[in-house]
């Protein structure tokens, strides 16, 4: 059974994580050949202040300013 695992930010909408799941899984089945039900997705959501880059916390790094409208 395939497994894939994909690390990020938390997806705070259900349906968009409904989605990246049916799509990520139909992707996956037509790629080996296997049925639906074979593929295992996990997905592992990491906080800002659980991941760094270049040494630093992603919830300190600083916000780009937003553009005006």
């Amino acid at each position: 059974m395939p497994n894939i695992t994909i690390e990020g930010p938390p997806i705070k909408d259900m349906d968009k994580k409904r989605e990246l799941v049916r799509e990520l899984t139909d992707v996956a089945a037509g790629a080996y050949g296997l049925p639906r039900e074979t593929i295992i997705i996990v997905i592992k959501e990491n906080l800002p202040d659980n991941v760094a880059i270049g040494g630093t916390l992603l919830s300190d790094r600083k916000k780009p300013p937003e553009e005006k409208r």
